[in-house]
């Protein structure tokens, strides 16, 4: 397997990566030290917002998921792969599935129910382990949900919300898919597709469909 490499998806010689970047690359600063700030910045640079869905292609580009100020789970984390990748860090992307109890309303309208799949988060190679990490959740989200937001110390995972500042659950993870060289984006439609069947129109191309 090789987690270093650039792909459609991961396409670190681009030039909006090459930008994101340009202040790490000749930095003096540690793995660790760099993957914790490219955390923060992707974590805080994009919202989330888990309902603007497309299945196309160029929508799970890390250049084109760049030019945007918003993004899903699966979308801040392959931006983060990526950007890691950039640097010589090897990282790839983990998929599962999850469920959220604070704040989902307007996604049980949207999807008919309060699971997530697939849930992106990342992978990175740091002193000799794998660490999870997930920079789905920007700071402001984490505020108006009354939730603390994710920290990543380089050391430990850090990938799982449970509860929020008041003791109510807040996520829970009911599956893991495991972890990908590349965006297994078959796998996502399809995963979607069984989970959500009743927001596809078979009638349309599915690698197209929006929410």
């Amino acid at each position: 397997m090789d987690y270093l490499a650039s792909t459609y998806y991961f396409d670190y010689k681009s030039d909006e990566i090459q930008q994101l970047i340009a202040e790490f690359k000749t930095s003096s600063l540690s793995e660790k030290e760099k993957t914790i700030r490219l955390y923060l910045k992707v974590r805080d640079s994009w919202r989330y917002d888990p309902y603007n869905l497309s299945f196309s292609k160029d929508n799970f580009k890390a250049s084109n998921i760049a030019k945007k100020s918003k993004g899903h789970c699966v979308e801040k984390s392959i931006l983060l792969i990526t950007c890691l990748r950039a640097l010589n860090i090897p990282s790839r992307l983990h998929l599962g599935k999850v469920k959220n109890h604070i704040g989902v309303e307007r996604l049980t309208e949207k999807f008919g129910t309060n699971e997530l799949t697939p849930h992106g988060m990342v992978n990175v190679y740091l002193n000799d382990k794998w660490l999870k990490l997930s920079p789905a959740f920007n700071k402001s989200m984490c505020r108006m949900c009354n939730v603390a937001p994710l920290e990543f110390d380089g050391e430990n995972n850090s990938f799982l919300q449970q509860f929020n500042e008041e003791g109510n659950l807040f996520m829970e993870y009911l599956d893991d898919y495991g972890h990908f060289e590349d965006v297994p984006l078959e796998f996502m439609i399809n995963n979607a597709k069984e989970h959500y069947p009743h927001i596809f129109d078979t009638k349309e191309n599915i690698t197209e469909f929006k929410l």
